[in-house]
């Protein structure tokens, strides 16, 4: 099923700015919450829905990206796709809880970056690497392998800090709920306010055997093969999020993102512009004047033109599809071929009074006679 805009998710404008946005989000993720509509799997898929939507509109880099580039500059990627959406509601808890400032209206736990449990929930940072693409990649679409140091989740413990995964207690401060709850007299009467517990840094338990293959972490530095999908049509400067790649979140927390910023190299003979192709053809003057067949390049080899007697300089041919698809779907660009004439810079003096006997006869204004294009065929090889 087609993914619904995200502004159409939120119900807002193109235009909606940060806080509007996350109003927007508020509203829907109140309206949606499971606590408050337990067993609708509607619900949930529209609560999910919303998670997605925030995620990607209320990041500049991907707002940005979706605002150029639809749905189709978000996916592609192995292991989730780019911004591919959340499949767990406690990673909706983890990532997006924050944003309510403390307990979620009754129905939960929803403090800062907290899973339903009430529980802070480390977030790992995101990686940033960058991606070389030849043009026939960017045009095909590549899967690439990308070896990049990162933190893992230390397999000794599963990822829990632990010795053995099963040496905790509950944190004395809070008493294993992960945040602390003070009432301050003040003008206006007595103020509760609820804050992370700063002993246990909201988990609600703390280790009593530490793992000492990652000191108590969860997370140990590995290098790691990702495959990456790049989807056809990406370009220059292009950011592609990998949900879910970066670095692991400390204590069997959730998982950072690897972003992908796409750089092109540059190709000998074509030249992109937008998803267009440009090739500059240069003829000498008997071959521009007679017609000739030129081999063009492309991206998938060579391909012969007839180039027909009498083309004027820069004229453009068009070769329909041998462009750029649109990283969106919607077709490929073409192939510009920009047609230039050689001149040669010297001259002997053989050629120099051929060209003078041409330059003011009838038939040289008017088009070449069939004896002046036996001429000019004689002289081909003195222009290459």
């Amino acid at each position: 099923m087609a993914k619904r805009d995200y502004y159409e998710v939120l119900g807002i404008e193109k235009n909606a700015g940060p806080e509007e946005i996350k109003k927007a989000y508020r509203k829907k993720a109140i309206q949606f919450h499971p606590d408050k509509n337990p067993g609708d799997k509607t619900s949930e898929e529209k609560f999910k829905e919303a998670a997605e939507a925030y995620d990607v509109l209320s990041k500049p880099d991907k707002k940005q990206r979706y605002d150029q580039f639809g749905h189709a500059g978000m996916s592609g990627a192995a292991g989730g796709g780019f911004s591919g959406g959340f499949n767990d509601i406690e990673d909706i808890f983890s990532n997006f809880g924050d944003i309510f400032g403390g307990h979620f209206g009754g129905f939960g736990g929803f403090g800062g970056s907290r899973g339903r449990s009430g529980r802070r929930v480390s977030r790992g940072s995101d990686l940033r690497v960058k991606v070389n693409l030849n043009l026939k990649e960017i045009v095909n679409g590549v899967e690439k392998k990308i070896k990049v140091k990162k933190y893992v989740s230390c397999e000794h413990c599963d990822g829990t800090g632990a010795k053995n995964g099963s040496s905790y207690s509950n944190c004395g401060t809070c008493r294993g709920s992960g945040q602390v709850t003070r009432i301050a007299n003040t003008l206006l009467g007595q103020m509760q306010t609820t804050s992370t517990c700063p002993t246990c840094q909201g988990q609600g338990k703390m280790i009593t055997d530490k793992c000492h293959h990652c000191a108590g972490e969860g997370v140990i530095r590995e290098e790691e093969v990702i495959n990456i999908n790049i989807p056809a049509g990406v370009g220059e400067g292009m950011q592609l999020n990998v949900s879910g790649r970066g670095n692991a979140g400390r204590r069997s927390g959730v998982n950072g993102d690897l972003l992908v910023l796409i750089n092109e190299e540059n190709h000998p003979e074509l030249v992109r512009d937008g998803n267009n192709l440009i090739h500059n053809l240069f003829l000498s003057f008997p071959e521009i004047t007679l017609g000739t067949t030129s081999e063009i390049p492309t991206v998938e080899g060579k391909v012969k033109v007839k180039i027909e007697a009498g083309t004027q300089p820069e004229k453009i041919l068009r070769l329909r599809g041998k462009g750029i698809p649109d990283v969106n779907g919607y077709g490929k660009g073409d192939l510009l071929v920009r047609v230039h004439v050689w001149i040669p810079k010297k001259l002997n003096q053989e050629e120099k009074r051929a060209l003078e006997k041409l330059q003011n006869s009838a038939g040289f204004q008017e088009g070449p006679s069939a004896a002046e294009k036996s001429f000019f065929e004689k002289m081909k090889d003195m222009f290459e």
